[in-house]
């Protein structure tokens, strides 16, 4: 049977403009959604901000709940209403694109409280019109105090966290007035006690009263965490070290993720000696396993101070703790050359020997050093969790060709996991990983201490010869 012909650009070109303005005209009867993108491909630039305006208007309006089955026909619609206002309207009138992104932007929080948005496709459509502002403010030349307003009203209402990079995109069309001007309203913002409701006050009259209260607090809170959230962010955007510290306590100061962002921002405007004092007050929450972050920081700190020494012995403890392989590759990268081979060799020695076999080998795999990995397998065998499939099957994959006996032991655990924990979800895979040894057993010369591989069949068959639902799949 001959294969259809593709549907390719080039290929509907040939049909004609007129036979394929006929057919778009067909399908657009049928569907609404490309009826509508028609029409704004087709419209004039000023008749384009209407109809945008119409339809985001219309979108605004809606209260029904959008089912699964609705949101990626609505995501398709959204992002060809962004599409336009970012592209068509934006280079004809920049003052009305921005008003419409803003109006787009306005939708949010109806739209996302009225579906189950859990894969998040409409929210990261909103989220990359929120960065849509910053150049559009840009480009209209927006005043930079009547932009912090509309800002400032926008992360009050940040519901979803649709605005959590807004600051960020138009800190440059803000610059320093605007910025300085948000900081204030935030500022104030934050001092500025929550007005008991008069549907607060009702509840609190009676019955209900600590309802009323309750909600008072809520609203209290919410307002703080927008307003610190606002002024980090602005903090950043105008390098102001203290005003980005001023937003923790001494107590959250000490926490080792914030003086880690703490003592990065110090770093940054020359303040070196006072971020390792930061760094050195934290606390930790398992001084022999710091977080991840501060470790980063202090090496980042120590470097900038120019104790390249210290700097380096800090990169070979996280590596040698954890094996980080990002902190080794940065220290061997730092050492002369020749240097590096040796300490690599030395560094693969000790991940051979470190106490979690699953991490050490998913190290080498990684790393690569397969001959050193296919060594581990062999070597403690006995170790091997064949519930870490994740680390284990793309192991035996890397191992196959050059080491299958390694390989093999890899496949044999993941499999012994599922027949003796009758894991039923997996077995579909353990059949697969059964006749992948039987493949390997071919040109494995010599199994040594280890099975061969028809006695290891023989021993499934004796010990889960009952577990029918796998035999099944193998035959």
């Amino acid at each position: 049977m001959a294969s259809s012909t593709p549907l390719t650009a080039k290929a509907l070109e040939q049909l004609g403009a007129q036979r394929l303005a006929e057919l778009l005209l067909e399908v657009a009867e049928r569907d609404a959604a490309i009826k509508r993108r028609l029409k704004l491909e087709i419209a004039t630039p000023t008749k384009l901000a209407t109809e945008l305006r119409k339809r985001l208007a219309q979108i605004g309006r809606a209260t029904t709940f959008l089912e699964r089955n609705k949101l990626r026909p609505l995501a398709g619609d959204l992002e060809a209403l962004r599409g336009s206002i970012t592209k068509q309207v934006a280079e004809n009138d920049s003052p009305a694109a921005l008003e419409l992104m803003w109006q787009f932007m306005d939708l949010a929080n109806g739209v996302l409280g009225r579906c189950d948005d859990s894969d998040g496709v409409l929210h990261d459509i909103f989220c990359a019109a929120c960065a849509d502002l910053g150049p559009l403010a840009q480009l209209a030349k927006a005043d930079p105090i009547a932009l912090a307003d509309r800002v400032f009203i926008a992360v009050d209402r940040n519901a979803y966290g649709q605005y959590g990079d807004l600051i960020e995109s138009v800190a440059p069309a803000l610059g320093g007035p605007g910025l300085d001007h948000l900081k204030q309203r935030f500022i104030a913002f934050a001092k500025t006690p929550v007005e008991r409701t008069a549907h607060t006050q009702r509840r609190s009259a009676g019955w209900g009263s600590s309802d009323g209260l309750y909600e008072q607090e809520e609203e209290q809170r919410r307002r703080t965490s927008n307003a610190r959230s606002a002024l980090l962010a602005i903090a950043d955007a105008t390098h102001d070290v203290e005003l980005y510290i001023a937003q923790f306590d001494d107590t959250e100061a000490r926490r080792s993720e914030i003086s880690a962002e703490i003592a990065l921002r110090l770093l940054a405007v020359g303040r070196g000696a006072e971020a390792l004092q930061v760094l050195d007050a934290a606390e930790l929450r398992n001084p022999s396993r710091p977080d991840p972050d501060w470790e980063d920081a202090r090496i980042q700190v120590l470097d900038g101070l120019g104790r390249s020494e210290d700097a380096q012995a800090a990169r070979w403890a996280c590596f040698a703790r954890s094996l980080d392989a990002r902190q080794l590759r940065a220290h061997l990268k730092r050492l002369p050359d020749f240097d590096d081979v040796e300490a690599e060799r030395r560094a693969l020695d000790h991940v051979e020997q470190f106490p979690r076999m699953i991490w050490a080998l998913d190290f080498l795999i990684r790393w690569p050093a397969l001959d050193r990995a296919a060594k581990l397998v062999l070597g403690r065998s006995r170790e091997l969790n064949g519930e870490a499939y994740h680390v284990l099957a793309p192991a035996a994959d890397a191992l196959a060709g050059k080491h299958p006996l390694a390989a093999t032991l890899l496949l044999r655990a993941m499999i012994d996991d599922t027949l003796q924990g009758s894991r039923t979800g997996r077995y579909r895979h353990a059949a697969r990983h059964v006749l992948e040894c039987g493949s390997l057993a071919a040109i494995i010369a010599d199994f040594g201490e280890f099975e061969p591989h028809a006695a290891y069949l023989a021993r499934l068959k004796f010990e889960h010869g009952r577990k029918a639902s796998f035999w099944d799949l193998m035959s």
